[in-house]
């Protein structure tokens, strides 16, 4: 079970103990939860109780093994490099933003 995020900063208990029952009832019915950071933002207190309630963590680190880095995995299980997508699409990204934001502050 794949859990997608940008990041993870929200000290939210609700959504902490969401997150660990549908992973409880994911582990129940044979499966691994695991929730994947497109960066590395995870205080350490979350990342601690999310690995001791059975998650992978796969932060957003460009280095690093497939068990411990998204772009890891995605490379060497997926066989697509996200970070190369990312650093390809990345102008395009930032200009798509900055049209929204100026849109939004227009207003």
């Amino acid at each position: 079970m794949f859990e997608v995020r940008q990041g993870y900063k929200s000290k939210d208990s609700k959504r902490q103990n969401a997150d660990i029952a549908n992973a409880a009832m994911a582990i129940s019915q044979g499966y691994l939860p695991v929730a994947i950071l497109l960066s590395n933002q995870i205080d350490d207190d979350i990342a601690t109780r999310y690995e001791l309630e059975k998650w992978l963590l796969l932060r957003g680190a460009l280095g690093g093994t497939p068990v411990v880095s998204t772009y890891a995995f995605s490379k060497d299980i997926l066989g697509y490099d996200l970070a190369g997508f990312f650093q390809r699409n990345s102008a395009k990204f930032k200009a798509e933003v900055e049209e929204v934001l100026r849109v939004l502050l227009k207003a």
